[in-house]
C-alpha cells in the first residue's frame, strides 16, 4: 500500500472507533461493560474544547512535557554511554553490570518512596523516576547492539592504523544507531508511563496530576481528556525519536532500518 492511501485508512480507523463509541453510549449499552455510565466522545470533545480555553491547560501539559524530556535527555545520554562502557570493557562490565541486572527489574514507579526521600522537592524525583524508566532500555540495546557489531568492521579498520578512540567515532557509534533508536523509542513509552503515573502519586501540576483530580471529583469527561492528551503527548514524542532516527541512519539499506 502506497503512503498516499494508508493515512485515508488510519484515518477511517480513527473514526470507526469514534463512531463505535459514540453509538455505544448513545444506546447506553449495558453487557460485559458498562457504557450506560460512560462519557460519549462528543462529551470529551466539549470538555476539551473547555479547557483550552484555560491557562491551566497549557501549563500541565509544558509542565509533563519539561519532566519527560529531562528525564529522557539524561537517560538517552547515560544510557548510550553505560552501555557503549560494558559492552566494550570488561573492568565496566564487572563493576557496573552486576548494579545493573539487579536494579533493572525494578519498576521505576515502585521507586517513589525512595525519590521522596532522595530528593527534597517532588519535581526531582518525577524527573528521576522518569529517568529511570528510560535509562534501562537505550542500556540494554545499545550494549547488545554493541555486542552484535560484526568483529571484521573493526578488525577492518585497525589494519588500516586506526586508534581505538577513532574505531569508537567511526565505527561503534554509526554502526550501533539502529538498536540505539530502538531502545530510545521504547525508553520514550516506559518513560511516559512512569511520568504519568509520578505525577497522579505525587505531583502538583502535570497531565497526570490533572487527570487524577479530575477522577476524585467524578468529573469522567475530564479523566479521558487527560488520558487523550497523555495518548496525543506520548505519540508525538514516540514520533519525534523515529524520526530523527530514520534521519541519522538514511546511510543505512532501506530494508536494514525497517
Amino acid at each position: 500500500m502506497t503512503g498516499v492511501l494508508r493515512w485515508p485508512v488510519r484515518l477511517a480507523s480513527l473514526l470507526a472507533a469514534l463512531a463505535v463509541w459514540q453509538v455505544l453510549t448513545a444506546a447506553n449499552v449495558r453487557l460485559w461493560v458498562r457504557f450506560d455510565r460512560f462519557p460519549g466522545p462528543l462529551d470529551v470533545a466539549r470538555e476539551f474544547g473547555r479547557q483550552l480555553e484555560h491557562g491551566q491547560f497549557y501549563q500541565d501539559v509544558a509542565q509533563s512535557l519539561v519532566r519527560i524530556l529531562t528525564g529522557f535527555a539524561l537517560a538517552a545520554v547515560l544510557g548510550v554511554v553505560l552501555g557503549v562502557a560494558t559492552a566494550r570493557s570488561r573492568w565496566a562490565e564487572d563493576l557496573l553490570g552486576p548494579l545493573f541486572e539487579v536494579a533493572r527489574p525494578i519498576p521505576a514507579i515502585a521507586l517513589v518512596p525512595v525519590a521522596i526521600l532522595l530528593f527534597p522537592a517532588n519535581e526531582q524525583g518525577i524527573v528521576f523516576i522518569t529517568f529511570v524508566a528510560a535509562f534501562f532500555p537505550v542500556l540494554v540495546s545499545t550494549r547488545h547492539a554493541v555486542k552484535a557489531l560484526p568483529v571484521v568492521w573493526e578488525d577492518a579498520v585497525r589494519t588500516l592504523g586506526a586508534s581505538r578512540a577513532r574505531v569508537l567515532l567511526r565505527v561503534v557509534l554509526p554502526g550501533v544507531l539502529p538498536g540505539v533508536f530502538g531502545g530510545l523509542s521504547i525508553g520514550m513509552g516506559v518513560a511516559w508511563i512512569c511520568v504519568i503515573s509520578a505525577e497522579m502519586i505525587s505531583g502538583d501540576f502535570g497531565v497526570g496530576y490533572r487527570t487524577w483530580q479530575a477522577y476524585t471529583i467524578v468529573d469522567y469527561p475530564g479523566v479521558l481528556v487527560g488520558m487523550a492528551t497523555i495518548g496525543l503527548l506520548g505519540w508525538l514524542t514516540s514520533a519525534s525519536v523515529e524520526l530523527a532516527g530514520r534521519r541519522l541512519t538514511r546511510w543505512l539499506p532501506r530494508e536494514e532500518r525497517r
